[in-house]
C-alpha cells in the first residue's frame, strides 16, 4: 500500500511556521521523485548546459571567503562530475586549473524554474505540498551542487524561513540562534539584499578580534538524504559539504514579519549605496556581492524603501480590519519563485521584483491554537552544544537507525574555509589577492575609522530596526 507519512500537510505546516528552534523531518519525502535528483541524473537531463560554479581553496584562514574573493566558472555538471572523482579528462577543461585537492567547487543559488525552463515537468519532483503548501513546487525551489569542502559563509536571512531537502551526500549545517547576533560580529560587506554575513570565519574563528564569539551556542547538525531541515525565521547558519559530491534543494517560506524586514532591507541598501559608491572606487573593496551586479541609484532605492512601507502599512491595516488579503495578489505569490536574492539571472528588476510587494500571506498560527510539538523519531530536534563555541570543534545531531547520536566531529571542522582571492570570471590560474579591505586584515591595528567600521555600526540590525520604527510611525501619523 501507499506509505503513510508521520505528519499530515496541516500538521506539518503548523509545525513549520511555529517552530522557533532548528529541526529535522525525516520519512517525510521518500515518495518524492527528486530524491534521485543525485549530479549523475541532474547531468543527463541538463544534457551539456553549463552552470556557473564558485571556487575556493581547502585551506584554513582567520577571515570568511566571501563570494567576492571566489573564483568563477561556467562548466557542465558532467565535467564537474569527472572533476570530482580526479579523471585525467579535467586536464583541459574549465576546472584545468584547479586542482581538486586544494579547491572546492560550488553550483549555488540555482533557481530550478530557470535551469529547467525547457522542462518544466521536472518542477513536479518537488512536493512541498506534503509541508502544508499546496502549489509550491520545484518551480519555487533552489538547486545546491558542491564538492566536498564547498561551504556558504556565516549569515542569517533576512526574509522568511527556510526547508532544505538533502538529496545526494552530507552537509553540516552550523545554526546560531537570533539571540547570538552581536556574538557573531554582523556586517553586510559584502552588500546583499536580505543576507546579513557574519565577520567571524565559524570554521576558524579569530577570538583576539572576535572575542564575544566565545559567547554563542552553535546547534550543529549533518543532514542526511532523505532529511528535510527546518531553519527558523533569522538563525544564523554556516553550511559546509563533507562528502565528495553533494545535492540539496531548498525553499524560503514567506512569513508575515518579512513585511517589516522589507522595510529594513530597503533602508539598509539605501544606505550602503549611498556611501560606499560615494567612496573612490580605485581602493579595490569588493563590497558589492556578485549577486548583486551592479549598485542602484538613489532614486531606485527610494522606490524600494517606499513600496516596502507601502507594503507594510497595507497589510497592518488588512490584519486590522479582519479582511482577507487579495487573493489575486495571493495567488501571483504562491505561483512565483520567491525572490530571496534579487539575481538578475531570473529577471528580478525593481519594476517586476514581488520582494517588496508580496501581500500577507501564511499567517503563523496563534500560540494559543498550537498544539505540543511532536518531536520523536520523525522530527528530531537540532541541539545546542553542551558546551560554548571555542573553535576547536562541534557537536554535531545526527540520526542513525532511528536513534539521536551525539558525535564529536570536529576533524572536520576548520579545513574548509579557504584563503582570499581577488574575484576571477576566467579560467586564469591562482591568482592570489594581496590586497584586502580594512575589515578583513586580521594582522593590522586599527589606527583609523573605515567607511566599513562606520557602516557596521550604522547598519547595525539593532540600529534599522529602530530607524524603521521610526519611520513607519511617521507614515501612520
Amino acid at each position: 500500500g501507499e506509505d503513510v507519512k508521520p505528519f499530515t500537510p496541516e500538521k506539518t505546516k503548523e509545525i513549520v511556521m511555529s517552530l522557533q528552534q532548528p529541526a529535522v523531518f525525516c520519512n517525510m519525502v521518500d515518495d518524492w521523485p527528486a530524491l534521485h535528483w543525485n549530479v549523475k541524473y541532474l547531468s543527463a537531463v541538463l544534457e551539456g548546459k553549463t552552470i556557473q560554479f564558485r571556487l575556493g581553496l581547502k585551506t584554513v584562514d582567520l577571515v570568511p571567503q566571501f563570494e567576492t574573493s571566489c573564483s568563477y566558472v561556467e562548466a557542465t555538471l558532467e565535467e564537474f562530475l569527472a572533476w570530482s572523482c580526479g579523471q585525467p579528462s579535467c586536464l583541459s577543461g574549465p576546472f584545468s586549473c584547479y586542482d581538486y585537492s586544494k579547491y572546492w567547487a560550488y553550483a549555488d543559488y540555482k533557481y530550478i524554474a530557470r535551469i529547467f525552463e525547457d522542462k518544466p515537468e521536472i518542477f513536479q519532483d518537488v512536493r512541498w505540498s506534503d509541508f502544508g503548501f499546496p502549489g509550491r513546487s520545484g518551480k519555487e525551489s533552489t538547486l545546491w551542487i558542491g564538492s566536498e569542502g564547498a561551504n556558504t559563509p556565516c549569515h542569517l536571512d533576512s526574509y522568511g524561513c527556510n526547508l532544505v531537502l538533502q538529496v545526494q551526500g552530507r552537509k553540516r549545517w552550523h545554526l546560531f540562534p537570533p539571540g547570538d547576533t552581536s556574538f557573531l560580529y554582523p556586517t553586510r560587506i559584502p552588500y546583499e539584499e536580505s543576507s546579513i554575513f557574519s565577520k567571524v570565519n565559524i570554521a576558524n574563528p579569530d577570538l583576539k578580534r572576535f572575542p564575544e564569539f566565545r559567547n554563542s551556542t552553535a546547534h550543529v547538525v549533518t543532514l542526511s538524504p532523505g532529511q528535510v531541515l527546518l531553519v527558523p525565521r533569522h538563525w544564523w547558519h554556516y553550511v559546509e559539504s563533507i562528502d565528495p559530491v553533494t545535492v540539496s534543494l531548498n525553499s524560503w517560506i514567506e512569513l508575515d514579519a518579512d513585511h517589516e524586514a522589507r522595510v529594513e532591507e530597503a533602508i539598509t541598501r539605501m544606505l550602503v549605496c549611498a556611501i560606499k559608491s560615494a567612496e573612490n572606487p580605485s581602493d579595490g573593496d569588493l563590497w558589492l556581492n556578485p549577486t548583486e551586479v551592479e549598485a542602484t541609484s538613489h532614486e531606485i532605492n527610494l522606490q524600494y524603501l517606499n513600496k516596502a512601507v507601502s507594503a507594510y502599512l497595507k497589510c497592518q491595516e488588512a490584519s486590522v480590519s479582519g479582511q482577507a488579503c487579495s487573493s489575486s495578489i495571493g495567488a501571483k505569490q504562491r505561483t512565483n519563485a520567491p525572490c530571496k536574492r534579487k539575481r538578475r539571472e531570473v529577471g528580478c528588476e525593481p519594476e517586476s521584483c514581488t520582494l517588496l510587494t508580496q501581500e500577507c500571506d501564511f499567517p503563523t498560527p496563534k500560540a494559543e491554537e498550537l498544539q505540543k510539538i511532536p518531536f520523536g523519531p520523525h522530527l528530531v530536534q537540532v541541539l545546542p552544544q553542551s558546551h560554548k563555541t571555542s573553535g576547536m570543534g562541534a557537536v554535531a545531531v545526527e540520526r542513525v537507525g532511528g536513534d539521536l547520536l551525539h558525535e564529536n566531529e570536529g576533524e572536520h571542522f576548520g579545513k574548509l574555509h579557504c584563503k582570499r582571492k581577488r574575484l576571477l570570471t576566467s579560467n586564469d590560474c591562482e591568482i592570489a589577492a594581496h590586497q584586502m579591505d580594512s575589515d578583513c586584515s586580521p594582522c593590522t591595528s586599527q589606527t583609523a575609522l573605515s567607511t566599513n567600521d562606520l557602516l557596521d555600526c550604522l547598519v547595525n540590525p539593532r540600529v534599522i530596526s529602530v530607524v524603521a520604527q521610526l519611520l513607519l510611525e511617521r507614515m501612520r501619523v
